[in-house]
């Protein structure tokens, strides 16, 4: 008689009374083994019931749920433009990331053979001519980002015309809406950093709009542009706005705004 203690659901034995094939039981065998030291059934049941608690909340189990009819499907689609504007905010983040490590935030002249180019711009120029990829890494970035912000949009219509923003989701509304202007203030520093013309003009007419605000205009042209006229401080100011600051507020809101999504449900058309 053997003095080590006997497996409480003795899987060896249950093996061994299986008629599997070699590679069955050499899968199973693996699988206890593992069990035993690192618990990992215990992880798999926990994302079997992820999956199905993930599941229910797809539009076509909500109908279901709700006995809606499948006349309703022409809204499945749109009901995809959270996911979709989810997924661009995604690509936009990691081409963002790898164009940092070519962008400098300078508004010194530059060294390249564009007139009155500054450092700013010709980095981007270099990004578009002369890295390897570069054009399609700054075009997948943009376009990432215009695609989001079309999503967002039409997400935030799609709600408001099903009157997905009723009672008990007034909250996600107003967090939603908070995404909008996030994603718009993320576009518009954005817009700014190549510092060519268009970027330049469009930074003036932001001071013109900062100083327009009753009150405290001179206050928050102060703050965002580092001045009522434009220069290295507007830059570095869009800059930490645009890598910084924005990507760690806008995944916070986006985890709170999936969260209560994941709790509530997706709401059918009113």
């Amino acid at each position: 008689m053997s003095i080590e203690r006997k497996d409480d659901h003795d899987h060896e034995a249950w093996i061994e009374e299986k008629d599997l094939t070699p590679i069955e039981t050499t899968f199973l065998t693996v699988l206890v083994w593992l069990d035993k030291r690192l618990r990992i059934v215990d992880y798999l049941e926990l994302l079997e019931t992820l999956y199905y608690r993930v599941n229910l909340q797809m539009p076509k189990s909500h109908t279901e749920q709700y006995n809606l009819d499948n006349k309703f499907w022409y809204w499945y689609p749109l009901y995809s433009l959270g996911f979709f504007s989810t997924l661009a905010y995604v690509v936009a983040a990691i081409s963002g990331a790898l164009l940092g490590f070519y962008y400098s935030p300078s508004a010194a002249a530059g060294a390249c053979n564009i007139e009155s180019g500054t450092v700013a711009y010709c980095t981007v120029a270099g990004i578009m001519t002369d890295l390897n990829f570069g054009f399609m890494l700054r075009s997948l970035h943009r376009w990432s980002a215009q695609v989001m912000t079309a999503a967002v949009f039409l997400h935030m219509l799609r709600v408001y015309f099903t009157g997905a923003y009723k009672e008990p989701r007034e909250v996600n509304w107003l967090i939603g809406i908070i995404l909008l202007s996030l994603t718009m203030v993320f576009g518009y520093t954005g817009y700014l950093l190549p510092w060519d013309q268009l970027a330049f003009w469009a930074g003036q007419i932001g001071v013109e709009m900062s100083l327009s605000i009753p009150l405290i205009g001179e206050w928050v042209a102060q703050l965002m542009f580092g001045g009522f006229s434009l220069g290295q401080a507007t830059l570095q100011r869009m800059y930490i706005l645009h890598v910084f600051l924005l990507p760690f507020v806008v995944t916070a809101v986006i985890g709170v705004h999936l969260g209560l999504v994941w709790m509530q449900g997706i709401a059918e058309p009113h």
